[in-house]
């Protein structure tokens, strides 16, 4: 039986989009899921916690999630990385994502050390991320993919989307029965902001903010604007690091008291355990 050209097109178009449809959903379609059991170790970071464990400048944090294990960023080396994921009996190869927050130095120079151990994972970046770091993914034939708008990595865990301009940076969204985590690598495009985005996808209260604030250079003044802008966002915990500086560090340690987390190289935080 021959069919008119026209027809055969007509058919052509309607799975294309049905296809494109269901391509543009695929990552949405269960965005509210939630996560159950959740474990985030700290693997790198310039403050110490665990004995035997290497500081150095930069973050890198395991989530383990309902089966799931997910490494954000990666420190500032590669032996100091490898050698904190053997100290704290982490297999890299049980390891199925990689994500760099943003591109520069010490989030992302762990990763090539890590890769030689692990290639079977996908390593989720932004467009904008420089070629060399790309290179260093493909050339050891990780699974690269480039991500700017918010994705759902695995159930109960999401992308905020590129954030920024003249930084761009993405965070961690992880959704769980005690309201939503957000992990940043360094907050680039304002701590605030990403919280606000974070509470807007997924549609939860905040309970814990954590990882680095960059409020090194920030005045007393803007740090207690951000806590009380946190408060007003209904923020229930914090763990401040990295480039968040002593003093800001400091100033949440007082208005937060003990919902104010301690983080370093070694720290296992267990969200279900917490009051």
């Amino acid at each position: 039986m021959k069919y008119h050209p026209k027809i055969v097109l007509i058919f052509v178009l309607i799975f294309y989009i049905i296809d494109v449809v269901y391509a543009d959903n695929s990552d949405k379609a269960t965005m509210d899921d939630i996560i159950d059991s959740l474990t985030i170790t700290i693997v790198f970071d310039n403050y110490p916690f665990a004995e035997g464990l290497e500081t150095g400048w930069g973050f890198s944090c395991l989530v383990e999630a309902d089966g799931h294990k997910l490494l954000f960023d990666t420190g500032e080396d590669g032996a100091m990385l490898m050698h904190n994921l053997s100290g704290l009996d982490i297999d890299p190869k049980a390891i199925e994502f990689v994500m760099l927050s943003h591109d520069h130095w010490d989030h992302t120079k762990g990763l090539p050390a890590f890769l030689d151990k692990n290639r079977e994972v996908s390593v989720l970046v932004l467009s904008a991320f420089s070629w060399g770091t790309k290179n260093e993914i493909t050339k050891r034939r990780a699974t690269l993919r480039e991500i700017d708008e918010p994705i759902e990595i695995f159930p109960g865990a999401l992308t905020t989307g590129k954030m920024g301009t003249d930084i761009p940076e993405h965070s961690l969204i992880l959704k769980t029965n005690r309201g939503a985590i957000v992990i940043t690598g360094c907050a680039h495009p304002g701590i605030v902001n990403i919280v606000e985005r974070a509470k807007e996808l997924s549609g939860m209260e905040i309970f814990l903010v954590m990882g680095g604030f960059h409020l090194m250079a920030m005045s007393e003044t803007g740090v207690l604007q951000i806590t009380e802008d946190f408060k007003r966002l209904g923020v229930r915990y914090v763990a401040p690091t990295h480039c968040t500086g002593d003093h800001a560090i400091r100033i949440f340690n007082e208005r937060f008291g003990d919902n104010c987390l301690r983080l370093g190289s070694g720290q296992i935080i267990r969200p279900g355990e917490l009051k």
